[in-house]
């Protein structure tokens, strides 16, 4: 058109050069493609590999009985929820998961979030904001960081489980309406615990809120699979608990569970749930079916530990840095991204998916690989995983110790 310059300024020139430098940081993320169901095997771009990167601690997603719980909840409520879940999206299977969730959890109630990650986010918007203070881990996971600074309180980060200095963060004087710690129970890159018992002390103490995510304990951790708190005993201590359904549950969706008063503010104040459309209800059927399943089968749990900790020792014993690992969780520690992904590179030639972890995931210097111990796998995949680690040890020189 007349009077237009010849050539558009371009506003996303930038970005050619921006991921280019993600390149030469071995930091750019490439997206794949599975075609299978999750399991101890998936097909990935095409190959078969055993499986060491799910969160389906349990083997739950592609359990038969989940899938037929789906197939009896389409019958019962189509697909779509249609709204927020605070108009016309939250459904009787909402209510029924709502109901389980805050039994099996021994709460007064439970509040389903279409995500984990809205789950947190929500929750600790909804409880402290402008003349409030949160205290966050150093490693707790990015919806827990976003939700702080989302909320608008003064946001303080403490050294990762460092219970001393958040004493004494807590023990200066203050003029904060009200004060939130919250942390991971279960650190999902490190496969660490958090010292529950320790900052439930320093807590009531101070008068803060103590507010945990179990998103990778859930039906792992404790007696009856309720998680970290459960297996501290600290359960009636610790006010506000969230959960995820996508991991050992295998399904989809987070929740919140603790006192009616609690879950009735969150309904009032949590923006992640009054703005979005509701889980799908079929999603609700299949975390009931998971939860029954969880409190029948304790065994599943038991031989995940039990098999996480035989692999995490011989990993020691072979010279490899595993961190402060505890759980079914195991970082093999390399420290630089580029050796991360060569390492995860090589592990699949020889059949094994374990993906390569990197900032901003992990902090600088942290990157590894990350192995998730499940219910599925045999003793023979954590043995050709040892063989295999071995071998690019002595062939490639990656990964020494």
């Amino acid at each position: 058109m007349e009077g237009q310059p010849e050539h558009k300024l371009d506003v996303l020139g930038w970005l050619g050069e921006a991921l280019e430098e993600l390149d030469r940081r071995s930091l750019r993320r490439m997206r794949r493609c599975r075609q299978s169901p999750q399991g101890r095997t998936i097909w990935l771009d095409g190959r078969e590999l055993v499986n060491f990167g799910s969160n389906d601690y349990l083997g739950l997603a592609g359990d038969p009985r989940l899938a037929e719980a789906v197939r009896h909840g389409l019958e019962k409520e189509g697909w779509g929820s249609g709204a927020s879940a605070l108009v016309c999206g939250r459904s009787s299977a909402h209510a029924a998961l709502e109901e389980a969730l805050a039994k099996f959890e021994g709460c007064e109630a439970a509040l389903v979030f279409p995500t984990g990650f809205a789950a947190n986010a929500g929750t600790i918007a909804a409880l402290v904001g402008p003349g409030d203070a949160v205290y966050c881990d150093r490693k707790n996971h990015a919806s827990i960081i976003d939700g702080c600074k989302l909320s608008r309180a003064d946001f303080r980060v403490f050294p990762h489980s460092d219970v001393d200095t958040l004493d004494r963060l807590l023990a200066k004087p203050h003029k904060h309406r009200r004060r939130l710690v919250v942390t991971d129970t279960l650190f999902s890159m490190d496969g660490d615990l958090a010292p529950i018992p320790q900052l439930v002390e320093v807590c009531e103490r101070h008068h803060a809120i103590l507010m945990v995510d179990e998103a990778h304990a859930t039906g792992v951790f404790g007696d009856r699979g309720r998680g970290v708190v459960e297996f501290f005993g600290v359960e009636q201590r610790v006010p506000v608990r969230v959960g995820t359904l996508s991991k050992a549950l295998g399904s989809v969706g987070g929740f919140v569970v603790g006192s009616r008063e609690l879950i009735e503010w969150l309904v009032q104040k949590a923006r992640p749930y009054m703005f979005s459309t509701a889980l799908p209800g079929v999603a609700c059927y299949a975390a009931v079916a998971a939860l029954e399943i969880v409190k029948q089968e304790p065994y599943r749990r038991a031989l995940v530990l039990q098999r996480a900790e035989l692999l995490r020792e011989t990993l020691k014993r072979n010279g490899w840095d595993v961190g402060r690992s505890s759980s079914q969780i195991i970082p093999i520690v390399v420290r630089q991204p580029e050796v991360a992904l060569s390492l995860a590179r090589f592990l699949e030639t020889r059949g094994l998916f374990v993906p390569a972890i990197r900032p901003p995931a992990v902090p600088d210097e942290e990157a590894c690989l990350r192995v998730s111990v499940t219910f599925q796998h045999q003793d023979g995949d954590l043995h050709q995983l040892v063989e295999a680690l071995g071998e690019a040890r002595r062939t490639v020189g990656l990964g020494d110790a």
